[in-house]
């Protein structure tokens, strides 16, 4: 278990998706362009066969803002969005209502 001091530590804030690409050289991957509020960020992510594209541009999404930034089949990602997994299937959290983007998730 961790503790809430160290839960605490994750940054996680509502972002949009306002641009998806396909990775043809991956299987798996899809590269997003997110504004998390004022700042843009690309994130890459396993979501190629559970969404199409136009599924997720201009939709708003949580994303853990503050990890370490990784490489991905030579892309950077610099945020990872947050999904429920269960039997193989995949589904992003999203806010309940409508908030800014960048609100943070407390």
């Amino acid at each position: 278990m961790i503790s809430f001091k160290d839960f605490k530590k994750m940054e996680m804030r509502v972002g949009i998706v306002e641009k998806v690409e396909d990775m043809p050289q991956s299987e798996k991957l899809m590269k997003m362009q997110v504004d998390i509020g004022g700042e843009k960020r690309q994130v890459v992510a396993g979501l190629k066969g559970y969404y199409k594209p136009e599924e997720l541009e201009g939709k708003k999404f949580v994303f853990v803002t503050n990890l370490e930034p990784a490489t991905l089949m030579g892309e950077k990602s610099e945020a990872m969005v947050l999904a429920a997994v269960k039997d193989g299937k995949v589904v992003l959290i999203q806010p309940e209502k409508d908030i800014d983007i960048g609100a943070t998730v407390e």
